[in-house]
């Protein structure tokens, strides 16, 4: 498998280019970077031979079958229909896109080309939530609620590596989603209700520092999501399952019982490392010839909420 990465030398670009390392038979032949860095002795460092500042000069090599789109997420639906119309597979970080239109459009295009197009809803993936819906899928439980905080302390235009970015992020289409598309995920069910607010804009980024969302599935199960740019305390996403049979607190890659009694969660997947199980899973299913978990069409209901919180603001 022979792959690009666009936007390599960012954050999360990084993280999946460290993944690649992990996962037999697959080799980045070409990356993809932005307006300023050593994009040269970046790609030398790392082993690459071909490295461009534009995207399409990689689609048109012979040598890449598929595309992981670390890139600004205003770039996502543009960039990731060029990669389905040019024949290559792939791989959008969350989110898919900024707008339920371009990311209907991706699901029209994927469906139209039959090239393999994922979204990296990491989400799905974490050991400590994919232990919770395996539970899910047995009977063991049911969610009542989902509370959910996601805290950072971002007031300047930084990255998850506090460099400055060219771009701004999003509370609703980028860190909500997450939630949102992990609720319905585990819940399997698309919101009946849907309730959104949000907090004053901050007067360069021009984005709300504050959210708050509130969903409820047609039987009855609920989700609170609190989100925040302005949070000067621990930083990260933290959930809390209130279920039928238990309460799980998931931290990222650790899971604990509701008497914070940590479970083991070796065995429920072949890595702890969420991003590493996104790019398996998805060249995986270009070799297998199937729909990935998380593909851009499993993940559009949850673009769909999103717009529905959005017009309440």
């Amino acid at each position: 498998m022979k792959v690009c990465v666009a936007g390599a030398s960012g954050a999360f670009g990084i993280k999946h280019l460290d993944a690649i390392k992990n996962i037999p038979g697959v080799e980045v032949t070409s990356i993809v970077g932005g307006r300023s860095g050593d994009l040269e002795g970046f790609a030398k460092e790392r082993g690459i031979k071909h490295w461009t500042r534009d995207l399409n000069e990689s689609l048109a090599r012979s040598d890449v079958d598929a595309v992981i789109l670390s890139t600004p997420t205003q770039m996502h639906a543009e960039q990731g229909i060029a990669c389905m119309k040019a024949g290559k597979h792939v791989l959008i970080e969350i989110p898919m896109a900024d707008s339920l239109a371009d990311s209907e459009a991706l699901v029209r295009t994927q469906k139209e080309t039959g090239v393999v197009g994922m979204a990296g809803h990491v989400r799905r993936f974490n050991p400590s939530h994919q232990y919770i819906h395996n539970k899910i899928k047995k009977g063991e439980l049911k969610i009542q609620q989902m509370d959910v905080q996601t805290y950072f302390f971002r007031r300047t235009n930084t990255n998850a590596t506090g460099q400055a970015r060219s771009w701004t992020d999003h509370l609703l289409w980028h860190h909500a989603c997450h939630t949102v598309d992990l609720f319905q995920y585990q819940t399997g069910e698309e919101p009946s209700k849907v309730m959104g607010l949000e907090g004053p804009h901050h007067p360069n980024l021009g984005i709300a520092m504050d959210m708050s969302i509130g969903l409820k599935t047609p039987s009855g199960a609920i989700c609170t999501l609190s989100l925040s740019f302005n949070n000067d305390g621990p930083l990260g996403t933290f959930f809390r399952y209130i279920c039928d049979n238990g309460t799980y607190l998931a931290r990222y890659d650790d899971l604990y019982d509701g008497k914070d009694n940590k479970i083991d969660l070796s065995g429920v997947a072949v890595s702890n490392n969420g991003i590493e199980l996104i790019d398996r899973e998805f060249f995986s299913a270009i070799k297998d010839g199937r729909e990935p978990n998380s593909s851009l069409a499993q993940c559009l209901p949850a673009m769909r909420t999103l717009d529905r919180i959005e017009k309440q603001f």
